[in-house]
């Protein structure tokens, strides 16, 4: 029998009394904290009081730490912020209350204990020159009580109340956005779930019919203006629409990533002949576009790219290179392509961006259009579009198709869509990590081991409850990043760390996922198996995690 003490403390509420007020109190001390942090790097890293390039590099585990620093700092005010006005329209409820104290709790231990940057890399803040400065009560009373076996496992007894085709707690979004929400996530539940295992095992191609019904659905004009034939949408309903395809299956999640690319490009750098001939086709799925950027000798470093695009006599350009990992690149009719059209320069400033027209291909002729070649990648997961090397032999753009009518723009112009891509990767990431949760919570309550569900064991329990404290954390840094977007607010800061955050909580999600269903999660019927895989190439796609890293870290140095 238990002691008396112990009786009680499982009886008590396992949430802390003023909770807000809590965490409203450290928030001030994690600013400082910030503030200290990116002082003591930029102490390390300059040179005569500016910062040098190569001491950054030559520090890249400080600098990178003070990224995901930063990053937690931001993810724990916008979970303040989330909860605020939750609790002023009377919405903050056990659920939400319980997801926010056990997010500060762990958060603010992994602060003053040590970040995990991955698996096997941590940031201390001893690292950084700091002397721990989380020593206040509430901090402590936050470390101490927050994160608890108790509250997780209320959690999780919440959790079990609710239907499975809801996300958990509320995500504080206005109503518009939420009749979204269950639109796809109705969408994705009878057209998507069903059948993406299936074309995973099998490495097929997401079937045109579920093209074209997004299509109707407006998913590739979301964001294009309704001028040129879209839904004129904000970024946040592009978040939530990529968040629950997603969810049903990252292909599918993926398939307006080249719309939103190519849009971007065009609506920024397009000429008006170019918006008003490509965007309406982009906007109704006439056309489907893919981005070729990569070369399998650059990686990220896009501005080594040595693809040639040359003028011939008529004004057209003839490009000649190799590109590498392009998505969905044989049934695509148009190519977003980056090469140099300044043979002088061995950097960015001689790159143009084109719209490069192809013949969408069939199975037996991927890639039928003159001058141009390709090859499928076989790849773990990420697999409903396909990936493809291509070769380019004096293929030929027209002209007119030079994005912008201007030469060596092209780098520029690609570095104006990051913002929007990386918040709809990151919102890709809690749709996956969704999933993870989803299937691993209904595994935990189906299967039995020694008498019992699964779902009644601590340690099960605890990691479906850091599931979903970390998918809400994950989504309030990335609804902000949109928020920020649609009321053209510099967020090229907050975008990269919702994607550097989604793509490891995607990760541990899906991990621990496949750790819940023990051996027969390792077997490929089970589609856990897969989720693990689909969730592994989002810390690499879009700006791999240690890239991600250091451009936080440049901009937060200044």
């Amino acid at each position: 029998m238990p002691h008396d003490g112990q009786d009680i403390a499982m009886t008590a509420s396992p949430i802390l009394a003023d909770l807000l007020s809590l965490t409203a109190e450290v928030i001030p001390t994690l600013d400082q904290l910030q503030i200290d942090a990116i002082a003591a790097v930029k102490s390390v890293v300059s040179v005569n009081g500016k910062v040098s390039g190569e001491l950054v590099e030559a520090h890249q585990a400080m600098t990178h730490g003070l990224a995901w620093l930063a990053t937690y700092v931001e993810s724990l005010r916008q979970m303040q912020a989330w909860s605020n006005r939750l609790s002023q329209d009377g919405k903050f409820g056990d659920v939400e209350q319980l997801l926010h104290q056990i997010a500060f709790g762990e958060y603010l231990a992994q602060i003053k204990g040590g970040i995990p940057m991955n698996q096997g890399e941590f940031l201390r803040l001893s690292d950084l020159g700091l002397v721990d400065p989380l020593t206040g009560a509430a901090v402590q009373t936050l470390i101490t009580l927050g994160n608890t076996q108790q509250a997780r496992s209320r959690l999780v007894e919440l959790m079990q109340e609710q239907s499975a085709n809801i996300t958990v707690g509320n995500c504080g979004l206005e109503e518009e956005l939420e009749m979204i929400r269950e639109q796809f996530r109705r969408y994705a539940v009878e057209k998507v779930e069903p059948f993406a295992h299936d074309w995973h095992l099998k490495d097929e191609l997401i079937p045109m019919e579920v093209i074209e019904e997004l299509a109707e659905m407006g998913v590739f004009g979301l964001t294009i203006p309704e001028d040129f034939g879209g839904f004129g949408l904000t970024k946040a309903s592009m978040v939530v629409v990529s968040e629950e395809l997603s969810r049903g299956y990252i292909g599918v999640g993926s398939l307006g990533t080249r719309s939103e690319i190519a849009a971007e490009l065009i609506l920024a750098g397009g000429t008006q002949e170019q918006k008003e001939n490509w965007l309406p086709k982009l906007a109704s799925g006439e056309i489907l576009p893919t981005a070729v950027f990569t070369e399998p000798n650059t990686g990220s470093d896009l501005g080594s790219l040595r693809t040639r695009a040359v003028k011939d006599e008529n004004g057209d350009y003839r490009i000649t290179g190799n590109k590498t990992w392009i998505t969905h690149a044989a049934r695509t009719h148009v190519m977003t392509l980056l090469a140099r059209t300044d043979p002088s320069t061995t950097d960015y400033r001689g790159l143009s961006m084109f719209l490069a027209e192809k013949t969408p291909g069939t199975d037996d002729a991927p890639f039928p259009t003159e001058g141009m070649t390709g090859g499928e990648i076989e790849v773990l997961g990420y697999r409903g579009m396909k990936e493809y090397e291509l070769g380019f032999d004096n293929f030929k753009v027209k002209g007119e198709n030079l994005l912008g009518g201007e030469e060596g723009n092209g780098f520029k112009q690609l570095m104006q869509t990051f913002e929007s891509a990386r918040i709809q990767t990151a919102a890709r990431a809690i749709g996956v990590a969704q999933s993870a949760l989803d299937v691993a919570m209904q595994y935990a309550i189906d299967r039995k081991q020694f008498g019992k569900s699964l779902i009644h064991f601590p340690r099960v329990s605890g990691k479906l409850a850091m599931m979903a404290v970390e998918i809400m954390v994950a989504r309030q840094l990335t609804y902000f990043s949109a928020w920020q977007k649609d009321h053209d607010k510099r967020c090229d800061l907050e975008a990269g760390m919702a994607k550097l955050l989604g793509a490891r909580v995607a990760w541990a999600a899906a991990d621990n996922g496949l750790q819940i269903h023990g051996g027969n999660g390792f077997a490929l019927e089970y589609k856990i198996s897969r989720i693990l895989c689909d969730a592994r190439i989002l810390n690499i796609f879009e700006g791999a995690a240690e890239i991600q890293a250091q451009v936080i870290a440049r901009r937060l140095l200044g």
